[in-house]
């Protein structure tokens, strides 16, 4: 698939469209590779990855759980999240959790930016394969004190969310992407 391809065709491949079938190692390593040439200004390259499968998946999964119940008002629970999250455990292979090391050099912005580029590099390099996807969720739990001190994370270290990584299933037909017109959100002068 041509780059320009993989960049339009690219989309958010959601738990429920995963089969369950197993990723291989080989592209979990060839993903992780390709999210470490992402652009880093001073050379800080903030992104931490921690990549859960098998049993560690579902103990993840099931604090997960644990931390939406604990963490979320009563009036906003939604007990089909439960769900959703203990389903996951037989859709997705794998679940990094994207993590940043903040860097005194840089401002903070340009450190998650740096980390979302290394996950776009991680999306893309995925679709390029035609066969597995990701989903990059951001429950509020994810970005909290419980689920930080479960992935052992430093003081100057963050969880910037859960990227979901699956087997795209036979039954799936990704959505064509809409954008509108790149020219209605560009200003040019020369």
């Amino acid at each position: 698939m041509k780059l320009e391809e993989t960049i339009q065709t690219r989309r958010s491949l959601f738990p429920k469209q995963m089969s369950g079938e197993m990723v291989p190692n080989g592209v979990i390593e060839k993903m992780l590779e390709l999210a470490n040439w992402a652009p880093t200004h001073r050379n800080t390259e903030p992104w931490r990855f921690k990549v859960y499968g098998g049993k560690a998946m579902t103990a993840l999964l099931d604090y997960c759980k644990e931390c939406y119940v604990k963490e979320t008002p009563s009036h906003t629970f939604n007990s089909m999240k439960v769900e959703k999250i203990e389903q996951s455990k037989t859709q997705v292979s794998r679940i990094v959790a994207i993590c940043m090391k903040r860097n005194d050099i840089v401002p903070e912005f340009e450190e998650i930016a740096a980390t979302a580029m290394a996950v776009q590099n991680m999306w893309l390099y995925l679709a390029s394969t035609e066969k597995y996807g990701g989903y990059w969720s951001t429950p509020s739990y994810a970005m909290g004190n419980h689920l930080k001190k479960y992935l052992n994370l430093e003081e100057n270290e963050r969880c910037l969310g859960l990227f979901y990584i699956g087997t795209i299933a036979q039954n799936q037909t990704l959505p064509k992407g809409h954008r509108g017109d790149w020219r209605n959100k560009v200003t040019m002068q020369f």
